[in-house]
């Protein structure tokens, strides 16, 4: 197992450098730069814009730029944010923070409601309760996050013009004098405007992942090795959660690498249809401005994070499927 993982942690190098080429030319393929907005602003000198383009490096050929962004990554540093004015590190992590907020809590409530709903519907097979379950899980299916957002808004805006009372927060991430609440009262204000958007995000990813967990529950128990569970008179209990449950899972663990990233990555079009500041609104930006460094930074700690999980997945399943043995 150690000369496997020293193996794997070997062949994320040059990984690591080609995806990072890779990322680096597709931005670099846009037309203009930062700097070219700039250039449309008549109090903008062209001497102005000459001297910012040697400061930020942007008037050297491409591979240039790549090596010198790529030495600043391997001292950690991000690079340098033309639209903020400020490093890219300090820039993004607070927005990947926000975004935590809301992804976190989903993807634990995600596990902990779809796998027992997945395994229910396997074993009351064309129930009541798995045809009401189905039928939610597709129309969570068939409504988009953003839509599903503003379905809960409207509602609770309804509520509010009709009672006076704004049972949540619809837009933002915190209420107007937060600065002054005290450590558990942001904690708690913080929460309460997360409570829709946290919704929002379980509920669509619930939806996917409980038919998936399902349809693997009900491919699983057909096989020969449930029947001699039973037949060997084991309880139903033993043969659902330690032999069926536990290689039904088997592909999710195998998927489990995409998390890490997922945590960073924010709550995508739900981030800006609510306001919440997280890592989405942030990224739209920065393409949209042709924020270089920024783009680049984001990218980067989303591929490593994706280097990591995959490896962890691997591990996992070796643990999970003895079956799988590393050599």
């Amino acid at each position: 197992m150690t000369a496997y993982i020293l193996r794997r942690i070997l062949y994320l190098v040059p990984t690591f450098f080609g995806a990072t080429f890779l990322a680096f030319l597709i931005i670099q393929m846009a037309p203009g730069d930062y700097l070219t907005q700039l250039e449309l602003d008549p109090k903008v000198t062209p001497e102005t814009i000459a001297r910012l383009r040697n400061q930020f490096g942007l008037d050297r050929p491409f591979h240039e730029q790549y090596l010198l962004w790529m030495h600043n990554l391997l001292h950690l540093n991000l690079g340098y944010s033309f639209a903020y004015q400020a490093p890219v590190l300090e820039i993004v992590w607070p927005r990947v923070l926000n975004s935590m907020v809301l992804v976190v809590p989903s993807t634990i409530l995600l596990f902990l409601i779809a796998v027992p709903v997945g395994v229910y519907g396997a074993l009351r097979q064309y129930s009541l309760g798995d045809r009401v379950v189905s039928f939610l899980a597709y129309l969570g299916l068939a409504i988009p996050n953003f839509f599903l957002a503003l379905i809960l808004m409207y509602l609770v805006l309804q509520v509010y013009f009709r009672t006076g009372v704004m049972v949540f927060p619809v837009s933002g991430m915190t209420s107007s004098g937060f600065e002054q609440f005290s450590f558990w009262q942001k904690v708690v204000d913080v929460a309460w405007h997360a409570v829709l958007p946290i919704l929002v995000l379980t509920t669509s990813d619930i939806a996917g992942f409980s038919r998936v967990m399902r349809g693997q529950m009900l491919e699983v128990l057909t096989q020969d090795y449930i029947r001699t569970a039973r037949a060997k008179g084991l309880a139903e209990r033993v043969v659902v959660y330690k032999h069926a449950l536990r290689n039904a899972v088997i592909p999710f663990v195998a998927n489990i690498g995409g998390i890490l990233p997922t945590l960073i990555s924010g709550a995508g079009l739900v981030e800006v249809v609510m306001a919440w500041p997280g890592i989405t609104p942030l990224l739209l930006d920065a393409i949209s401005q042709q924020d270089l460094y920024v783009v680049a930074g984001f990218l980067t700690m989303g591929l490593v994070l994706l280097m990591i999980g995959n490896l962890l997945s691997d591990l996992l399943l070796a643990w999970v499927d003895p079956r799988i043995r590393y050599e």
